[in-house]
């Protein structure tokens, strides 16, 4: 299909912001009492509790903050506002934070590129100068042709915080859709440009998440929410999401309602068109595991979507047709992925038609190009890409600088010229072309930036966790390390909703590595490295082993002399904040700094607000009598101890996510700060009009990252160079 859609429900904002991917009130409110509470040499705010007692399957449990759940109060507002000067002044005490501000700067400021992509005689891109809020898309006719701006998100908010979140041009390349998202959150408003001119249309669509647009004819499919009452925007759980039909020029009102499915309010629903525009494929989602499938051969008029795979115990995506058939990569029955090519008049499984075998390697994703494929693996968490005829048969490998990802590959049926991007820990993101004709790649743009790749080492080193499980490692530091046990680490970790951790370059890391810090990533379960068994090995009832990976990385580390605990600090977002939540509460003498973002704490109420419902495949839920003591046992919330000394901690998170509701970390702050018993500081940065991460502009995001590398050095006694 032109344009595969993925329906990622959660989201790594580590990846474009971090290290993969870092007073008392005048008066007794209910945000903080006049008194305040003192641990770590700060005057934290005594937030108020409440006599809020749940009970599950007999067990009591409090939840003394659960006012923080009220993200529109005056109260919270408060309370955050409490909280973020107290972060404020600790951090501006700092000596060296705006030096590392500068530095921060000096590295940001270079042009960076996405993969471009052709559509008829134009190819689409964008850039960033290097120091734009937000990039901006540009076109051009053909490879060699001169390019003109397009799109200027920079151009829609004063402050850079309306993001744009998708593209999708027509079939005849005359119009462009693109969606934004405004101060960082999940909701989005779609548009219409003209591409010849720029001129763009009167349409609007709102209500929109969780959606591919994807062009047929005059209009295109998307998938949108009823509008939310006013002030749950970005709390409410998400139901009843329904497919639709655009026509360029009609309001939204004017819509065509594509598909409902009532008896189902917890489903999500994409609709996709081949790129021939023969077939509309639907996809049903109940979690961030597992596609059931429909179709419309529109060849042959169909009216309603027929069942072409059922149920949600497998992923199934569909490539593309090749005639009146469809491909189809799947892991049923393969965990590591296989590619089929299947007859929807007859679609059950014994009846498919093998193309690419499952391997030892996994299969991550198909490409239909000129006239033959790219499938794209992954092996030990490092890409891999080969050329394959339709029929199945292997051309070539892809050669890559070193070992890396590859972080997109865009072609088209009939077109001889692709585009790919490749990426690794000292390799920044490069562009490259491919033609097939000739079978060779060319480079189509290579950065420059202030930092001298070749002074550092990266290698891959595997351990065992508490299980005997090998877990493979991504070590980088400077070259001639000393493994004396000195030196300041970072482990950064997700784990989880088969999402993989491949090598990728952070403009923020730079500034640890240059400073002699060791940046250390474990593959560990939960993710896809190897398939989904080994996705499955860290979800629900074996959540622990998760930890446990994160935990015996870290003892790795130590006990091979790259660091120790007084010089270790863990970092992760979202699902990975949750990893750093559970670690530091069940290992707190293992780390000096813990850095959680955006992350999952209450584990108990997560699947309470906006897309929470889908995360259950992977958590389990505490509505489930014997997920819920699991869930107990390592929800970060609910595992403070009083008297214990926990590791410096530095909480992050957003006004405007609607994905991770603040809330968790609200409460985890609050807890932390009325429990802790040590000198190390307990704070919370929590960003205005941001989110989850995605389209935070540029200035924000070396905001944080100077907050947080300042933080880091102060507490693991790192001199700046």
């Amino acid at each position: 299909m032109k344009k595969k859609y993925y329906l990622l429900i959660f989201a790594l904002i580590i990846m474009n912001t971090g290290y993969s991917q870092v007073g008392e009130l005048e008066n007794a409110s209910a945000a903080a009492e006049g008194n305040s509470a003192q641990n770590g040499n700060l005057n934290y705010p005594k937030t108020q509790k409440s006599n809020q007692v749940d009970d599950y399957f007999g067990t009591k449990v409090a939840d003394p903050y659960r006012w923080l759940e009220n993200d529109t109060s005056a109260e919270t507002a408060e309370w955050v506002k409490v909280e973020n000067t107290i972060t404020q002044e600790y951090l501006s005490q700092i000596p060296y934070r705006e030096q590392i501000r500068k530095r921060l700067t000096q590295l940001w400021n270079y042009p960076k590129y996405t993969v471009p992509f052709k559509e008829g005689k134009y190819v689409f891109f964008s850039k960033n100068d290097g120091m734009q809020n937000q990039s901006i898309l540009y076109v051009q006719e053909g490879v060699h042709g001169t390019p003109r701006e397009l799109l200027n998100p920079n151009l829609l908010s004063k402050d850079g915080t309306v993001a744009l979140s998708d593209i999708s041009v027509s079939n005849d390349a005359k119009y462009l859709a693109y969606s934004i998202a405004r101060a960082g959150s999940d909701w989005n408003e779609i548009y219409i440009l003209e591409v010849a001119d720029g001129k763009k249309l009167k349409d609007e669509v709102l209500w929109v998440k969780f959606s591919p647009i994807s062009w047929r004819g005059n209009g295109f499919y998307y998938s949108r929410y009823d509008k939310p009452d006013k002030g749950t925007e970005l709390t409410n759980k998400n139901e009843n999401q329904k497919v639709y039909y655009h026509t360029v020029g009609t309001p939204q009102k004017a819509d065509i309602l594509v598909y409902q499915n009532k008896k189902f309010p917890l489903r999500n629903y994409g609709v996709n068109a081949t790129e021939d525009g023969r077939f509309l494929i639907l996809s049903e989602t109940e979690s961030t595991y597992g596609t059931a499938l429909y179709y419309k051969d529109l060849v042959k008029k169909d009216n309603e979507f027929k069942p072409l795979i059922q149920g949600f115990d497998y992923e199934n995506i569909i490539v593309d047709n090749v005639g009146d058939k469809l491909l189809l990569l799947t892991n049923h029955q393969a965990p590591k992925y296989k590619l089929m090519l299947i007859d929807p008049k007859n679609s059950a499984p014994e009846q498919w038609q093998t193309i690419i075998p499952e391997t030892n390697d996994v299969l991550t994703g198909i490409v239909l190009a000129s006239k033959i494929m790219i499938a794209q693996y992954m092996k030990d968490a490092t890409s891999r890409a080969y050329i394959y005829t339709l029929e199945g048969k292997k051309l070539k490998e892809l050669q890559f600088p070193t070992l890396g990802s590859l972080t997109g590959f865009n072609g088209k049926k009939g077109e001889n010229i692709a585009f790919y991007g490749f990426t690794s820990f000292t390799f920044p993101t490069t562009i490259y072309t491919f033609d097939f004709e000739t079978m060779q790649t060319s480079m189509f743009y290579k950065p420059k930036l202030d930092f001298d790749v070749s002074k550092y080492d990266v290698k891959q080193e595997f351990y065992s966790s508490m299980d005997g499980t090998k877990i493979p490692m991504f070590i980088v530091h400077k070259k001639g390390l000393e493994l004396n046990g000195n030196d300041p680490a970072l482990l950064y970790g997700y784990g989880g909703f088969n999402i993989s951790e491949t090598p990728s370059f952070s403009i923020s890391r730079l500034i640890f590595l240059e400073n002699g810090g060791v940046f250390a990533l474990p593959n560990i379960r939960g993710g896809g490295e190897y398939g989904e068994d080994w996705h499955e090995a860290g979800t629900k009832l074996k959540k622990q082993n998760v930890f446990d990976d994160f935990i015996a990385a870290a003892e790795y580390l130590i006990k091979q002399g790259y660091t120790s605990p007084e010089k270790l600090a863990i970092n992760g977002g979202s699902n990975g904040g949750l990893l750093v939540g559970a670690c530091m509460t069940q290992r707190p003498d293992l780390f000096k700094v813990a850095l959680p973002a955006v992350g999952v704490m209450d584990m108990l109420r997560y699947h309470k607000f906006t897309i929470g419902w889908a995360w259950v495949s992977d958590y389990g839920s505490s509505d489930n009598q014997e997920q819920f003591y699991y869930l107990l046992k390592y929800s970060p919330l609910h595992n403070i101890k009083k008297g214990i000394d926990y590791p410096a901690t530095l909480i992050t998170t957003a006004d405007h996510d609607d994905r991770v509701v603040p809330a968790h970390s609200f409460k985890f702050a609050a807890t932390l700060q009325e429990m802790n018993s040590g000198k190390n500081p307990t704070l919370i940065r929590i960003e205005t009009k941001a989110g989850h991460g995605a389209g935070k502009p540029t200035s924000k995001v070396i905001d944080e990252a100077t907050d947080i590398w300042s933080f880091v050095f102060y507490n693991l006694g790192i001199n700046i160079e």
